[in-house]
């Protein structure tokens, strides 16, 4: 990822909308919802929401896929850790020791409880 790509991921963020449909994304994973389910989840119109989801999508935030009538969008995961591998890459390279935060945080999975 380079500066103008940061800049243009992070824009799509900056908006109280579309960080909350990128959030509800993330939450539902790879499978996505459709652009209905997440105007209802959020209470956002359809010609709104149609925006927001351009935004985030030409930011390479969330990928488009359709099936049958309906378009499912899910979040570009790929595309958040290169933007915030761009931010955290040079982390403490110019101090003498790095600090603890700087470190990765190990990855963490909430298990699916099973019936």
């Amino acid at each position: 990822m380079n500066e103008p790509d940061t800049v243009a991921t992070l824009a799509a963020l900056a908006q109280e909308s579309r960080l909350a449909v990128y959030r509800l994304l993330v939450q539902r994973g790879p499978d996505g919802y459709a652009a209905g389910e997440i105007s209802d989840q959020l209470g956002i119109p359809g010609p709104t929401l149609s925006f927001h989801l351009k935004e985030l999508a030409v930011a390479g935030l969330v990928a488009a896929r359709k099936d049958g009538r309906f378009i499912y969008y899910s979040p570009n995961f790929e595309r958040m850790r290169a933007l915030v591998g761009y931010l955290t890459d040079n982390c403490c390279s110019l101090a003498a020791a790095c600090a603890p935060e700087c470190a990765a945080p190990a990855a963490t999975r909430r298990k699916r409880k099973t019936a």
